[in-house]
């Protein structure tokens, strides 16, 4: 019934991984804390985050999953603000990432079958990419732009820029072969 799973991980020298390790436990006293100690804990821990994006086909049929990224200091407002645009549009809502650098997965869970769940989904997905601009934010933490979200583009990135950045493609692409009709909005 956990609502949050948080992983903290740590590396360095022995020294280092000792006093982190200490430091994150003191700062971490609440219920439910678990703290992997030999190496098989820690491979358990990761395996069952690694369950969780196929799991989530029990819940729903489809996922329509993004990867944003948004300052961490930000990364609570982003997150009570992904609650609450999940209740507001009754859109089913699983987000994981990584929380180190503001980079989250939000995965709004939808049954293709229901074309008003999938344009209910749809509108919520605009009010996230809304949310994490106005966090100052990126629409992409970790997977690139791709086809999906080229009509968002132009949210993030001024026309100056999209304008240059099609002229440095054009400069090392110029029959258009790497990753056609990806990353720029439509003209």
């Amino acid at each position: 019934n956990a609502k949050a799973y948080l992983m903290i991980e740590v590396d360095g020298s022995q020294q280092e991984i000792v006093e982190a390790t200490e430091a994150i436990l003191q700062a971490c006293q609440v219920e439910g804390l678990i703290e992997a100690k030999p190496a098989h804990d820690t491979k358990a821990l990761w395996a069952a985050r690694k369950a969780l994006s196929p799991l989530l086909k029990d819940i729903a049929p489809k996922k329509i999953n993004e990867d944003i990224a948004v300052p961490v200091s930000h990364l609570p407002e982003l997150l009570t603000g992904l609650e609450k645009l999940s209740a507001q549009y009754q859109i089913s809502n699983v987000n994981f990432g990584h929380a180190g650098n503001g980079n989250i997965h939000v995965n709004l869970l939808v049954n293709p079958d229901n074309a008003e769940e999938m344009q209910r989904a749809y509108a919520c997905l605009d009010e996230v990419f809304s949310l994490v601009l106005s966090l100052q934010g990126t629409l992409s933490g970790e997977h690139g732009v791709g086809m999906a979200k080229r009509p968002f583009v132009s949210r993030e990135i001024d026309a100056t820029t999209i304008q240059l950045m099609k002229q440095v493609k054009l400069t090392f692409d110029r029959n258009n072969i790497l990753n056609p009709g990806k990353l720029f909005p439509s003209d």
